[in-house]
C-alpha cells in the first residue's frame, strides 16, 4: 500500500530525516514511535508532500508520489490528519464534513455523515454546532471524520491521542479498530505506548530522524531494552 525508501528531509540546513524506510500493507496499522523531536511528524508530512523530500522515494499503491503536491496525493487516496487538527471553527460539524467530501473509489463503500456518526457517536448530537465550540476530543474526532469523508485508502494520523482524556483515547482506539476492520490502512505517529499497543500491528521507532527499530507490536512490548533505549524519557 505505502512504501518509503531512503527518505531524507531538511528544514533549511537542518537535516531532519535520514534514510527513513518503512512499509504499510493493506489493512495494516503501523505506528511510528519516538520521543519529541525525533522526526515522527516530519515523516508524515514528507510522505504527504507538505515537507519536500530532499532524497528518497515514496510510493503509494505502486505509484511514485515523491515530490507531488499535497492535493494531488490526497486525490490518489492518501488521507492526512494533522496534529494541529485545523478544523474550520466557524463552520458546523456537518459543514466541516462536507468540506472533506470526495467520491469513493469504484466498488468501495462511501463514507457519509451518517456512517461517521455511527463511528463517532459523540458527534451526532453536535452536527449543527460550530466546530470552535467543541472540546479538544470532539475536535479530534471531527478532524478524523472529515478526512474519512475523502474516502482515502490509507490515512496518516499524527499524534491522535495527544492531550485527550483517557475515556476519549479509549474511544479513539475503538474507532481505529473499526477502520482497520473496514480494510483501511493506517500509519500513525504516537508517543502513547499503551495506545499504540491497543491499535497497532507493527511498530517502527524513529530517533534523530533515523529508523532504529522495526517489528511486530507484540515483539516490541517484549523488548524492554529497546523501549528503554529509544522511548524512555
Amino acid at each position: 500500500m505505502l512504501s518509503v525508501t531512503g527518505l531524507h528531509a531538511h528544514y533549511g540546513r537542518a537535516h531532519i530525516l535520514a534514510d527513513v524506510a518503512l512499509e504499510v500493507a493493506a489493512g495494516e496499522v503501523l505506528v511510528l514511535l519516538g520521543r519529541n523531536g525525533a522526526g515522527k511528524s516530519t515523516t508524515l508530512k514528507a510522505i504527504m508532500g507538505l515537507v519536500p523530500p530532499s532524497a528518497g522515494r515514496v510510493a503509494f499503491l505502486g505509484r511514485d508520489i515523491t515530490g507531488r503536491e499535497p492535493f494531488e496525493i490526497a486525490r490518489l487516496g492518501l488521507g492526512y490528519v494533522p496534529e494541529e487538527r485545523r478544523i474550520f471553527t466557524e463552520l458546523t460539524v456537518l459543514e466541516n464534513l462536507e468540506v472533506g467530501r470526495r467520491p469513493a473509489p469504484a466498488g468501495a463503500r462511501a463514507w457519509t455523515p451518517e456512517r461517521l456518526f455511527e463511528l463517532f457517536p459523540g458527534l451526532a448530537p453536535l452536527r449543527d454546532r460550530p466546530a470552535g465550540r467543541m472540546s479538544g476530543g470532539e475536535q479530534q474526532m471531527l478532524t478524523i471524520a472529515r478526512t474519512l469523508m475523502g474516502n482515502p485508502r490509507l490515512v496518516l494520523l499524527d499524534e491522535p491521542s495527544e492531550g485527550l482524556a483517557p475515556v476519549v483515547v479509549s474511544r479513539m482506539a475503538a474507532a481505529i479498530g473499526v477502520l482497520k476492520a473496514e480494510g483501511l490502512s493506517i500509519l500513525l505517529s504516537e508517543q502513547n505506548l499503551r495506545f499504540a499497543e491497543q491499535v497497532a500491528d507493527r511498530a517502527a521507532i524513529i530517533e534523530r530522524g533515523r529508523i532504529r527499530w522495526q517489528g511486530d507490536m507484540v515483539a516490541l512490548m517484549r523488548d524492554a531494552a529497546s523501549r528503554m533505549k529509544y522511548l524512555s524519557i
